[in-house]
């Protein structure tokens, strides 16, 4: 595949010397600050920007009839804007809060799990998350699918940061270096607590797990998720 990367701090570097490693071949090397995306010789885009310039970028690849795999969180407030254009230009677009094959099995491991505690009123829920300090975001978009999923299947009916009233599931983001992303769930009773937990040990993950949403995504047209990707 030829390669946009729109976006190329950390991820994008990272997703550069794995997708050449793959036999890829890297056409452009976008700064999330750049005015102008010109993508005629891509077969793809692999956006990881900032949230300022990631609905920018996905409406550009729409426009230029580029396929677009993005993994920038933050910008949610615009998604069905963003699903109403990739219909209208007949685009492919995979957007994952998160595209490490182990956090997507972990994804499922919490809709699991929430389904079997639904009923066991005495356990409490909490989500905790841990990233670099040079992560914009907070809480991270992984933690808010991971609280979103629980929504679905239990009697929580929102999420927020920090302190939360009834019925509303608490996310603790924290800052720390050097720490690639760490996701906990919580089941607290007056007795003892459950927990499940995702640690990444590298960047790796995310950036092969992007490259392979890409190679699945070209040739095909449409909104995706990484649940189709990996069959899940």
């Amino acid at each position: 595949m030829k390669i946009a990367l729109l976006g190329y701090g950390k991820m994008g570097k990272t997703i550069e010397k794995l997708a050449i490693e793959k036999g890829h071949i890297i056409v452009y090397r976008i700064n999330s600050t750049s005015d102008k995306v010109e993508l005629s010789e891509a077969d793809i885009a692999i956006e990881f920007s900032s949230p300022e310039v990631a609905v920018k970028h996905i409406s550009t690849c729409f426009n230029q009839n580029v396929p677009i795999v993005c993994g920038t969180t933050g910008w949610l407030a615009h998604y069905d804007e963003i699903l109403k254009k990739c219909k209208m230009c007949n685009g492919s677009f995979i957007y994952a809060s998160n595209f490490s094959v182990g956090v997507n099995l972990f994804f499922e491991l919490n809709l699991q799990l929430a389904k079997m505690m639904a009923k066991y009123k005495d356990y409490l829920v909490s989500i905790e998350e841990i990233h670099h300090t040079q992560k914009k975001d907070a809480p991270s978009g992984t933690a808010i699918t991971l609280a979103e999923g629980i929504i679905k299947n239990s009697n929580y009916n929102k999420w927020q940061l920090n302190e939360v009233g009834k019925m509303e599931i608490p996310i603790t983001a924290k800052r720390m270096e050097e720490v690639k992303g760490t996701h906990s769930i919580f089941y607290t009773s007056p007795i003892d607590t459950i927990s499940i937990k995702h640690e990444a040990h590298s960047r790796d993950g995310f950036a092969l797990g992007a490259i392979l949403a890409a190679e699945w995504l070209l040739g095909k047209k449409g909104v995706f998720t990484m649940k189709e990707v990996l069959d899940l």
